[in-house]
């Protein structure tokens, strides 16, 4: 069964050494990935969503049932950040607690610290390893 966003950076942030996190980055390397990391470690890549708590209701299903998962909503992050979409503000907003409220509560959890840029106050994982595990990835110039 294939793991999770917030079950992977679970993982990665359990690595004890540098080396090990650019291990498991490298292993679980997806295009959702990619997007969630550059997403909160890219400084020009600017959230057009208020910052703090969303007011969404979590999704109380058991994994694996009635919802839906990051590795095929990712592509919609387009839509909460500069440059993306040229949306109204209500509807950027509205269409991101349906976006969560789809999710699994732990998903859902990862792209609420994503939009602030907390996902290296959850989890210990850092800039320099994602940049170490993939140096494809082009800093800057985003939005």
């Amino acid at each position: 069964m294939k793991l999770l966003m917030h079950e992977v950076l679970q993982k990665i942030s359990n690595a004890k050494t540098k080396a090990q996190k650019v291990k498991l980055l490298e292993e679980y390397n997806t295009p959702a990935l990619r997007a969630i990391l550059i997403a909160n470690f890219d400084e020009s890549v600017i959230s057009m969503l208020p910052e703090g708590e969303v007011p969404y209701k979590k999704n109380d299903a058991p994994e694996d049932t009635e919802h839906t998962k990051l590795d095929h909503e990712y592509r919609k992050l387009y839509l909460f950040f500069k440059g993306g979409a040229n949306i109204s503000q209500t509807r950027r907003e509205t269409l991101f607690i349906q976006l969560l409220e789809g999710l699994h509560q732990g998903e859902a959890e990862v792209l609420c610290l994503v939009k602030d840029r907390k996902i290296g106050k959850r989890w210990k994982i850092t800039r320099q390893c994602v940049e170490q595990a993939f140096p494809s990835i082009q800093w800057g110039n985003r939005s």
